[in-house]
């Protein structure tokens, strides 16, 4: 039920659960993140995912063709197309002759960010260049979609679809139209007031607690992935590096953006989702202030100089 909640993009609170001598139980759940006043289409949202989720079962159950190892997600044995875990209900692949390409956005070294259209619906595509796909570019785009296609929450950036054969691989969103946080208060020179800072913080924390709830850690949570709508809500962006909790809680290895990055991941050790919240703390120290967290230092200089100190 949990998990059926959270799938709808509700917040659990508090849960109660009732149970009678005749074998009868009541599970009571106070939620938010419910982006609209009337219950009727939380009602149909929620008879959906049952829906799904008993269809799921039953193919479960109904399957005699061995089912294909998904221990890892990454590039398909015949390179036709980069293999990602499919449920059998998700309907998300994108035919790249249906995407419209306007401007571009932003440029990077693995990947272009494009405004565009897909289905009348102005959308954000995001490009990797062919030139730069490789097994690992590979392995972060499917990871970056199978955590993508899972989440839903009025304050994460909604994922749309995704085209999955090379050289084609694009990752369609919705369109941000205020653009990112960092470049309101880096670039354009903006400043939040008290009550907007509060609004931002609030934003951000529900849409980090909404991932975590989910065993996600987002591992690159900083002001360049911290998109605004045309309403001034924000959302987390950017999951080309965010992976799904070990088991055991921990996970190693640096990844992430050395001026908000935590000392533990910096260091190479066993961190969890801690990490996010340091990150998180980087943000809010840079939306009081107004600066580029360690500004008279060089992105190396300033992981030495949080690890020493």
């Amino acid at each position: 039920m949990t998990a059926l909640l959270a799938e709808v993009g509700l917040n659990i609170q508090e849960a109660h659960v009732f149970s009678t001598v005749d074998g009868y139980s009541l599970d009571c759940f106070v939620v938010d993140g419910w982006p609209y006043e009337e219950t009727e289409r939380l009602k149909f949202a929620l008879e959906k995912e049952i829906l799904k989720i008993e269809k799921q079962s039953w193919l479960k159950q109904h399957s005699f063709s061995p089912t294909r190892d998904y221990g890892e997600v990454g590039s398909s044995d015949d390179q036709n197309y980069v293999a990602i875990p499919n449920d059998g209900i998700d309907v998300w692949e994108i035919d790249p002759r249906q995407l419209k390409f306007e401007t571009k956005v932003a440029s990077g070294s693995y990947g272009d960010l494009y405004k565009g259209t897909y289905c009348s619906q102005e959308v954000a595509i995001k490009v990797l260049k062919p030139e730069r796909i490789n097994t690992d570019l590979q392995k972060e785009f499917a990871q970056e979609v199978f955590i993508m296609r899972k989440v839903r929450h009025k304050n994460v950036v909604q994922f749309i679809g995704a085209c999955t054969k090379p050289p084609n691989l694009y990752i369609v969103t919705e369109f941000m139209s205020g653009g990112s946080v960092y470049d309101y208060l880096h670039k354009q020179k903006g400043v939040f007031k008290l009550p907007s800072l509060l609004k931002v913080a609030i934003d951000v924390s529900k849409g980090m607690n909404y991932l975590h709830q989910n065993n996600i850690i987002h591992r690159d949570l900083k002001a360049p992935n911290l998109l605004m709508d045309e309403n001034e809500v924000v959302k987390v962006a950017d999951f080309g590096v965010a992976r799904v909790k070990a088991q055991s809680g921990v996970m190693t290895a640096e990844t992430g953006t050395y001026r908000w990055m935590a000392p533990e991941v910096i260091e190479h050790k066993p961190y969890d989702h801690k990490a996010d919240v340091f990150s998180f703390g980087i943000v809010l120290w840079e939306l009081l202030t107004g600066k580029l967290p360690y500004s008279c230092l060089t992105p190396l200089q300033a992981a030495v100089g949080v690890v020493q100190k």
